[in-house]
C-alpha cells in the first residue's frame, strides 16, 4: 500500500480551473488502477493532497436544489461571485478568500475501503485542530461537518465537507473558515440546512486574522497521524 501523499498549495486559484485539476489527478489514480487490475503493471496508485482559496464561488452537489441559492444570476456578478453544480455529494457550498479549502484525491485501497470512516477522518483532523485554538468542536449527527455547540440554539457549521468517490478514489473535500466573510453565507441555505448558523475561526477567537500557513500545517499533521501517511510537499504545477 502506498501511503505517501503528494501535498500542493495552489494558492488563490479559480474554482473550475482547479476542479479541472482535481479531475485530472482523480484520472490518472483510476486509470493506474484499471491497468493494475489488468494486469498490464503493478505500480503503486498516487494519493495526492491539494490547499488551495477560491475566489467567491457556490458550489451545489449532485443532490442539491438549486433553491438554496438565495440570489439572481445579475447579483451573483454583482458580487463578483461565480455558481458551479458539481459532482460531489451534499447540497449549496461557498468558498471564498480567507477559507482553507482541501482536496485529498486518495485511492483508499491504499489506507481503508470505509467512505465513512474516511469522512469521520477528516471532520477528527479538522477537531484535532480546532483543539489546538481551545475550541471544542465536534460532529452534529445527521450532518456532515463539523461544529461548534452542537445541540444549542448556538450551533454553528465552520467546517463543510463534500466528497465523491469512484474505484475507491476520492475527490472533493473539506472547506474550513478561519478569516472568511460571513455574509456571504447569507446568501444561501448552507448545505440546505435552515437555521443553522456559520461561523468562522477569527470570529471565534476574536481576531481580526489567524495565519493561514499555521493552520494548514495543523491539519498536514493531523492528516498524517489519522492516515498514517506520509505527505511530501510538491512544487505547484498549475
Amino acid at each position: 500500500m502506498n501511503k505517501k501523499v503528494y501535498l500542493q498549495d495552489l494558492g488563490l486559484k479559480d474554482y473550475k480551473e482547479t476542479w479541472d485539476y482535481q479531475e485530472q489527478l482523480f484520472k490518472q489514480t483510476v486509470d493506474v488502477k484499471i491497468k493494475n487490475r489488468r494486469g498490464a503493471t503493478n505500480e503503486p496508485t498516487p494519493n495526492h493532497f491539494l490547499f488551495v482559496e477560491h475566489p467567491h464561488v457556490y458550489t451545489l452537489g449532485k443532490s442539491g436544489d438549486f433553491a438554496n441559492l438565495l440570489i439572481s444570476e445579475e447579483e451573483l456578478a454583482a458580487k463578483n461571485a461565480k455558481f458551479y453544480k458539481i459532482n460531489r455529494g451534499g447540497d449549496i457550498t461557498y468558498h471564498g478568500p480567507g477559507q482553507i479549502v482541501g482536496y485529498p484525491i486518495l485511492d483508499l485501497d491504499n489506507f481503508f475501503t470505509d467512505i465513512h470512516k474516511y469522512l469521520r477522518f477528516l471532520e477528527e483532523m479538522v477537531i484535532l485542530t480546532l483543539a489546538e485554538y481551545g475550541l471544542k468542536a465536534e460532529r452534529s449527527e445527521g450532518e456532515t461537518g463539523v461544529w461548534l455547540d452542537v445541540g444549542t440554539p448556538f450551533a454553528r457549521k465552520i467546517c463543510a465537507m463534500g466528497v465523491r468517490a469512484s474505484r475507491w478514489v476520492t475527490m472533493h473535500g473539506f472547506a474550513l473558515n478561519v478569516n472568511a466573510d460571513l455574509g456571504y453565507f447569507d446568501l444561501m441555505i448552507p448545505c440546505g440546512i435552515k437555521g443553522k448558523a456559520v461561523t468562522s475561526l477569527n470570529v471565534e477567537l476574536g481576531k481580526q486574522e489567524v495565519n493561514l500557513a499555521e493552520v494548514k500545517e495543523k491539519l498536514q499533521k493531523h492528516f498524517e497521524v489519522l492516515f498514517e501517511a506520509e505527505l511530501i510537499k510538491q512544487k505547484t504545477e498549475v
